[in-house]
């Protein structure tokens, strides 16, 4: 059963032992950072959460300064859900929705999970939801009556602020507390330090007997 209060917690992985840590990624899809998230993550088996914004699903493909072709935001969300991973709804834009009324809220939720719906079909699941900027207001209400858990990490690596890999990989292994969610980010700039770092440490972990889940749900 939904509950109003935001889900912190990793799945305990059933009968396995060792400890267990689930990864969010806000603020996506975006283009060639996000691939290469993917890359990492699929060769590790790893299956993680993703919240998406609708601006970032309705923006288009383009092309690198290199020459790389840039792929749209929904092809993207494509590949997300084809290699597995769990949706997560994060609003139609980066506005802060704490302060909004319960049908503006409502109407936005609405609007993005439309987006999604009309880049990967009405089939795939959302089962969660995470506020704008941590700022929740009245979200948790309207999201479990639309049918999404709100999800909130408060295990974060600040890769907003600083993209050297050293610096968030170090971040990371303090953030990442067994049985907790921590919080990076794929999209909303460039976010090429942050796939680096994740690869580093999640190869330390999982030599270290950790399992990467789920988060729970009530």
């Amino acid at each position: 059963m939904l509950t109003e209060t935001p889900v912190r917690r990793a799945a305990s992985g059933g009968l396995a032992h060792g400890p267990t840590c689930a990864l969010t990624f806000d603020d996506g899809p975006n283009g060639l950072d996000t691939l290469r998230l993917l890359d990492v993550l699929r060769e590790r088996r790893i299956r993680a959460v993703f919240a998406v914004v609708g601006s970032q699903i309705l923006s288009p493909s383009g092309i690198a300064l290199d020459g790389t072709p840039i792929p749209s935001g929904a092809d993207v969300l494509r590949r997300i859900v084809a290699d597995g991973h769990v949706l997560c709804s994060h609003g139609t834009s980066f506005d802060d929705m704490g302060e909004w009324d319960a049908l503006r809220v409502r109407e936005d939720m609405l609007a993005n999970l439309e987006i999604i719906a009309g880049a990967v079909g009405d089939d795939v699941p959302v089962p969660y939801w995470r506020a704008p900027n941590g700022s929740w207001g009245v979200t948790p209400v309207v999201a479990v009556r639309l049918g999404m858990q709100p999800l909130d990490v408060v295990n974060t690596v600040e890769d907003w602020v600083d993209q050297d890999p050293a610096v968030l990989a170090s971040r990371l292994r303090l953030a990442m507390v067994p049985g907790e969610l921590v919080l990076l980010h794929d999209g909303g700039g460039v976010r090429a330090g942050t796939v680096e770092a994740v690869a580093e440490v999640v190869d330390e972990r999982l030599a270290e007997g950790w399992r990467f889940v789920l988060p729970e749900m009530p």
